[in-house]
């Protein structure tokens, strides 16, 4: 069962706001998770699966039908709400059941299927409670066994964990993904956490101003981003504006980097791009001098601006002369100098920012 967008088009009346030519494929089984910032057209991605919106141009296809023109009910599809949308005056199992009802499922059957469904998101045994009794992580187990009692041919997750608490969001993408590949049901989810996204999907696409920016696994995304947009969006970075001198030599505004210039010539504008986790605390000096005698390269001195204690790692800020340099370490001893390894950079298209440092 694939679900499938053909160079899809929407914008919404009276406005300039939408998605433009997005092409996007989730085959059986596949989670796909859909990133970006407030107004980047994620959600509205999601609308167009479900039916709730209509497109202006391509098509939306599933498992091979054109269902462009089909009503949300038509395309069986299961939806899970960011705020669950659980019938409060029903009992667990009728919620469950309430798609088996208006397909015309008779009463016996769909009690048993929803408990089935229930016993598979670990809640059989408060099947005849009211929803007012549960917590809110109990509350999303049985809306996302309502969303698949009925069978459905996708799944559609739209911002499921925002409204629980830190612990219990991280407790629940596990279920998620754990119900999810039980079913083997192509999956859509639409969320703002990335770390979310990181940890459960199969795939990631990256939308900016209702365009594709960037689709791939969550090591490509976060390895090997196609642009600063993509590198600053997806976890931290640091992204210097740069020009290659040689090659091997890469010049910024806060000193050179010795690195591969992957087929970059000299004088080409680049954005370097470097993890603040492959920044490494360091003595100063150290090999890799500078063609300028000053300092080697892709080493450098500087006072703390920042140091916050993550438990794990501290991240710190470290002001060097013409910039920030942003890294991620477990160490616990005063950090004066780093060097950043070759290994560690990687070259992107130019773009220009103010601080060098992109959250």
């Amino acid at each position: 069962m694939t679900l499938k967008y053909e160079n899809v088009s929407f914008t919404y009346p009276g406005a300039t706001t939408g998605i433009f030519d997005i092409s996007l494929e989730i085959d059986k089984g596949e989670l796909l998770a859909i990133i970006g910032a407030s107004g980047s057209g994620k959600s509205t991605i999601l609308k167009l699966l479900a039916g709730f919106v209509s497109p202006d141009h391509g098509r939306i296809v599933i498992d091979g039908k054109d269902v462009s023109a089909l009503s949300p009910e038509s395309r069986r599809l299961g939806v899970v709400f960011q705020n669950y949308a659980l019938f409060p005056h029903m009992r667990l199992w009728e919620n469950v059941a309430y798609p088996l009802k208006v397909r015309g499922v008779a009463r016996s059957e769909r009690h048993a299927r929803a408990v089935e469904m229930l016993d598979r998101v670990g809640m059989k045994s408060r099947a005849d409670d009211l929803p007012a009794a549960l917590s809110g992580g109990q509350q999303q187990r049985v809306a996302l066994a309502r969303a698949l009692v009925f069978e459905p041919q996708g799944l559609l997750l739209d911002e499921p964990l925002s409204a629980l608490d830190a612990s219990l969001r991280v407790e629940m993408r596990d279920e998620i993904l754990r119900v999810q590949r039980a079913s083997g049901i192509a999956t859509l989810l639409v969320t703002h956490d990335q770390e979310e996204a990181l940890s459960i999907a199969d795939k990631i696409a990256v939308m900016r101003d209702g365009r594709l920016i960037q689709i791939g696994t969550p090591r490509e995304l976060y390895e090997t981003p196609a642009n600063a947009y993509v590198a600053g969006f997806v976890g931290q970075s640091n992204l210097w504006q740069g020009k290659v001198r040689s090659d091997g030599m890469v010049d910024t505004e806060i000193g050179a980097f010795a690195c591969d210039t992957q087929g970059h010539s000299s004088g080409d504008a680049v954005t370097v791009f470097v993890r603040p986790e492959r920044v490494l605390p360091a003595a100063a000096g150290g090999e890799g001098q500078d063609a300028g005698g000053d300092r080697p390269a892709s080493h450098f001195s500087g006072a703390v601006d920042a140091d916050r204690y993550l438990g794990p790692i501290r991240r710190i800020d470290l002001k060097v002369p013409g910039g920030l340099i942003r890294l991620e370490t477990h160490l616990r001893d005063a950090v004066t100098s780093v060097r950043v390894p070759a290994d560690a950079i990687r070259l992107l298209p130019a773009h220009r920012s103010q601080t060098g440092v992109f959250p």
